[in-house]
């Protein structure tokens, strides 16, 4: 049985990854290690195999806890515990600094110190910038860093300690980066849950700025199934960028949900921006296609009807976030450019 550290593995993509491993695969067992922020939900685990799943509750920057769940020669660790929402890191970036850079370094020392075969550290597009509104350009692995908000900023500097855990101490690393996720269970504050949530009470919509920023959206499985074929197959020290060539401007997705929903374009509040957004997103996805062979499985108006389905089913779990302290984030976010 292959033993496997997942951090973050109760957030969106995380939880999903988990599930996906569990379903596809028998030799596999999971310790799922999560903190349980504000983004982590145990609703996200129900009905995993309790024989091949053991959750731990505990912090990625707690350097005690890490150790003490970290069994020796894992199979491999898989980080996906972050701090992840960019608004938020405009508020304030300490928790960013804090979870993504030292967290992800206590994470490679521990995995030195416990002989972890390989760490994979699962990255964002956003390290990379932003591209000119043409189509004509793509990030690619060569791509300089050139983060533009404190969570990208963030996550690039996690980039540079794992690059130089294995410049430095031989450590089998690699660096997945992705565009923009989506599907069920992801914490609404994110674009399409939030647009779903809102639409689906006849709540108004905020789009920042024209509508017109582009993001390179990808159904959550695709992802996780690339990452699982990266870890099986890819090349130690490399980075793979994930991308389904699927580039839609906000405005399109959100007019899309509307139609799938049957509710009406005037919902829609274009709100002041925020600072420093990006405009292009769009990845090149040649290295993982051939060298991992990966393409994705679903296409994005299934993959987005799936989305819609998935909340409209279930509505229980989207009120019980949104009444929380969500509610109050998101009047402090949204209350002024909507006039709450």
């Amino acid at each position: 049985m292959r033993i496997i550290f997942v951090t973050g593995g109760a957030g969106f993509i995380g939880s999903a990854f988990v599930r996906l491993i569990l379903e596809e695969t028998s030799d596999v067992k999971v310790i799922n290690f999560d903190a349980l922020t504000y983004a982590g939900n145990l609703e996200n685990l129900k009905g995993l195999d309790p024989s091949r799943h053991e959750f731990v509750h505990g912090d990625i920057a707690d350097r005690k806890a890490v150790f003490e769940a970290l069994p020796e020669n894992a199979d491999a660790i898989f980080n996906f515990a972050a701090e992840s929402h960019v608004d938020r890191s405009i508020e304030s970036a300490d928790e960013f600094l804090r979870t993504n850079v030292l967290g992800t370094q206590v994470l490679l020392d521990a995995a030195r110190y416990k002989k972890v075969k390989r760490f994979i550290q699962i990255s964002t597009d956003e390290v990379m910038g932003s591209l000119p509104e043409d189509d004509k350009s793509f990030f690619t692995e060569q791509s300089p860093l050139r983060p533009n908000s404190p969570y990208a900023a963030s996550k690039a500097s996690a980039e540079l300690i794992v690059r130089a855990a294995r410049k430095t101490f031989g450590l089998d690393t690699i660096i997945t980066r992705c565009g923009n996720n989506y599907g069920p269970r992801q914490f609404p504050e994110k674009l399409i849950p939030l647009m779903i949530a809102n639409a689906m009470n006849d709540e108004p919509l905020p789009v920042y700025g024209d509508g017109k920023n582009v993001r390179d959206w990808i159904y959550v499985e695709d992802h996780c199934r690339a990452i699982w074929e990266i870890y099986e197959k890819g090349r130690s020290g490399e980075i793979y960028n994930i991308g389904a060539r699927n580039e839609r401007q906000n405005i399109e997705v959100v007019k899309s949900i509307l139609d799938i929903l049957g509710k009406p374009y005037s919902l829609i509040r274009f709100v002041q921006d925020r600072p420093g957004h990006d405009r292009r997103y769009a990845i090149d996805p040649t290295k993982v296609e051939t060298e991992i062979g990966w393409k994705p499985k679903v296409k994005w108006e299934e993959g987005l009807r799936r989305t819609i389905q998935w909340y409209q089913e279930n509505q229980d779990w989207v009120e019980r976030i949104r009444n929380g302290s969500y509610r109050e984030y998101y009047r402090r976010l949204y209350g002024s450019r909507l006039g709450l």
